[in-house]
This record gives C-alpha cells, structure tokens and sequence, in this order.
C-alpha cells in the first residue's frame, strides 16, 4: 500500500467523520442550532477533503465519502439514546466492503489530469442548472409527499459537492505545476471561487435537506455525490480509459453493494416493541364497576289546576 493512497484514506475517513458529526448536530439541533459548530465541523471536512483530492483522484476521494453515513448514524444513534439494530450494522458492513472492493477495481493513481477551460464552464452550467431545477422544485407549491423536498436538496447538494470537488482537483493540479502564480491567471482564480461558491451552495442545501430527517436525505447525497462525480471523471477526465472489461464489472458490482449498504444503513427499519418485564404479558384484569340502580317514578307528580 502506497504513502499516497494511505494518506488518501486517512484524509478522507476524517473528513468524513468531520461531515456526519456536522449532520448530526445539525438533525438534533434543528429548532435552535448551533450554527458556529456546524460551520466548524463542514469547514474542517472540506478541507480534509481537499488535502485527500490532492493525493487521490476523484474516483477514489469521491466514493469514500459514504463513510458519512457510516459514522453519522451510529453517532446518532448514541446521542438519541437507542442501540445501533443489526440491520445498521449490516448496512456499515455492506458500505466498507463496496467500498474497498472499488478501490481495488478502479486503481489508486494520484490525479495527473485537469480540466480544461472549456470543460470548467460546461461544468460550471451543467451544475447550476441541475441545482437550480431540483432545488426550484423542493419549494414548489405542490403536494407534500409528491413534492419530497428533502430528498431534492440533498440531491442537489451532492451535484454542487461532485462539481466543486472536481474544480478543487483542477485548481490543486494547476498550482502543483505552476506554483501559486497560477492563482494570476483569471481562468484559475475563477475556478476558485467557483468551486468556493459551489461548496457553499452543496453545504447550504444539504444543511437545509437535514431538516427533514437524516436518514433519506444523507442517504441521496450520499450516492448523489460520488455518481455525480464518477459522471465526471468519466465524461471529462477519461477515468474509465484504461478499464478492462472485468475492472468494470467488479467496480460496478462494488458500487451496488455499496448502494445497497447505504439504503440500510438510511433506512434502519422500526424496533419492534418489547414489554419491559413478565408483568407485562398478563392481561390486566378489570373489575367491574358497580354503578346505581337509578330508581324509577322519582319524579315529582306535576300539579294540575283545581276546577271551579
């Protein structure tokens, strides 16, 4: 195992670590959160996440990201007072494994190639113009449970995360090769602050899905996001040029397995209710009420007139 692709995974597992704890104050808190704290946490995952985006690819970076939901459930769990259920533990189980198995079916090169400018703005306008059409929707004035605002935010927060992680990528590998004179050259500072407003808009409008509870919309974004990215590794950075056949297959199985851990781990079912003791089990017996007989003709006798 390379220096490269440990310090990926450490990067990564922290950054991780850093969102799902961020989700989870954020769920807990929704009435009066500590915005300070969720601000703190999201800054340190971003940038975890940019010193593992300058040692892995965006293939590789991208889909360890699913080790938010991983931690984020458990951790919600101990602080709302439950027990993790097997099916949870199922779900994390499911997760690492896909996980690891795509790591091995799409290779750990470091990143050797960036977009071009072209390829930024078609990127840039694609993104904007599929955050704007889910987000527009989420607020729609239609039906609740047509409407699935929560799960539209998070979608459209994982888009502007892929977006921006592949500009981040961009931006690193065009200060590697030119130093930070790069930052000069208006196509790069406005690559920047871009992948800055892009960031932004991904934190604001998953804080926003988190509202609506955490499981259904960490897990979208959790699948979201890395699809997102694998579209854009694939459609312009040519990731998947030189996959064989079976490398393919293996990372295609992966990332279903990996799918399907999500979906449990979002998903963790309802406990069954258990009786606190033996007491409980024996029907409660219930006497009678003995109520009064009410009496009849109780009633005073009405006076009538007296004839003359």
């Amino acid at each position: 195992m390379s220096a490269a692709l440990i310090a990926t995974v450490l990067l990564s597992l922290l950054s991780a670590v850093a969102y799902a704890l961020a989700a989870v104050v954020q769920e807990r808190l929704a009435a009066a959160p500590r915005w300070w704290m969720i601000i703190s946490l999201n800054g340190g995952g971003a940038l975890l996440h940019v010193g593992a985006l300058a040692y892995g690819s965006l293939a590789v970076v991208q889909p360890l990201g699913a080790l938010t939901l991983v931690v984020a459930l458990p951790v919600g769990a101990t602080v709302a007072g439950r027990r993790v259920r097997g099916r949870e533990w199922r779900g994390a189980l499911a997760t690492v494994a896909g996980l690891v198995a795509l790591l091995l079916a799409v290779g750990t090169a470091a990143p050797t190639q960036a977009l071009t400018d072209a390829q930024v703005l078609a990127l840039v306008l694609l993104a904007v113009a599929l955050i704007v059409g889910l987000a527009g929707r989420a607020y729609r004035a239609v039906p609740g449970p047509a409407r699935l605002p929560g799960l539209r935010l998070a979608a459209a927060g994982g888009i502007a995360f892929a977006a921006a992680s592949a500009l981040t990528q961009t931006a690193l590998l065009r200060i590697g090769a030119d130093g930070l004179a790069a930052l000069e050259q208006p196509a790069v500072a406005g690559t920047v602050l871009t992948l800055v407003t892009l960031s932004a808009a991904g934190l604001l409008l998953s804080q926003a899905a988190y509202r609506y509870g955490l499981g259904g919309p960490l897990a979208t974004l959790t699948i979201v996001n890395p699809v997102a990215a694998a579209g854009i590794g694939v459609v312009l950075l040519g990731l998947g040029a030189g996959l064989t056949l079976p490398a393919v297959l293996a990372a295609a199985l992966a990332a279903v397995v990996s799918a399907v851990g999500v979906v449990l781990l979002a998903t963790p079912g309802r406990p069954t209710p258990r009786p606190a003791c033996r007491k409980a089990l024996r029907p409660v017996r219930r006497r009678p009420r003995h109520r009064p007989v009410a009496q009849r003709n109780r009633r005073p006798a009405s006076r009538t007139p007296s004839l003359r």
